[in-house]
């Protein structure tokens, strides 16, 4: 489908010369003579490179066809990580590499949207935050409970964050997985 460069949005993806590349920030130029342009940083799917393009209002992009699946992850194998369809429950691998973002928050039977793109698997949508427990955080100091700072925790995937004072080791926490910040006590 086309859209006008002026419509694409960060993290839409887009076909362009050939390549998939997802655009990472769009910034609009109205400058003082001429007409107005827009600059798009993208990155390359494949081969992860970088690319700043200027638009014109009249350029048009093509936006890429993706079919987003429901999947349930299911275990690390190593250098991979298992994910299988809830619908036809075929299991795809994703390499590691591929989901240095996510890994912190994945637990098996973890559900997941997985975006492909020509049957190949271009993305890993999480949902909008998690749960899980405190393996290792520091005990409360009597007195330090109306501190308004937090203290760092280790959650069962290794991931570390601030969490609030009143927080002990066992309990469970939402953590939101777009900024990686506590959320609430579950």
């Amino acid at each position: 489908m086309k859209i006008s460069a002026f419509d694409a949005r960060v993290g839409n993806l887009l076909e362009y010369q050939g390549k998939l590349w997802r655009v990472l920030k769009k910034n609009h130029v109205k400058p003082g003579k001429g007409g107005a342009f827009v600059q798009l940083e993208m990155k390359s799917i494949a081969e992860g490179t970088k690319l700043n393009e200027r638009f014109r209002s009249e350029d048009k992009l093509e936006r890429a066809h993706v079919e987003p699946r429901q999947m349930q992850y299911l275990y690390s194998d190593g250098d991979a990580y298992i994910f299988m369809d809830n619908e036809t429950f075929e299991q795809l691998s994703l390499p590691t590499e591929d989901l240095e973002t996510e890994i912190p928050f994945l637990l098996p039977n973890t559900g997941v949207q997985i975006n492909l793109h020509n049957d190949s698997p271009i993305g890993v949508e999480l949902p909008a935050s998690v749960v899980l427990e405190v393996v290792e955080t520091e005990a409360v100091v009597k007195g330090q409970t109306a501190a308004s700072g937090g203290k760092p925790a280790v959650l069962e995937t290794g991931y570390r964050l601030t969490v609030p004072q009143f927080i002990n080791t066992g309990e469970k926490v939402r953590v939101n997985t777009e900024t990686g910040e506590y959320v609430e006590r579950a």
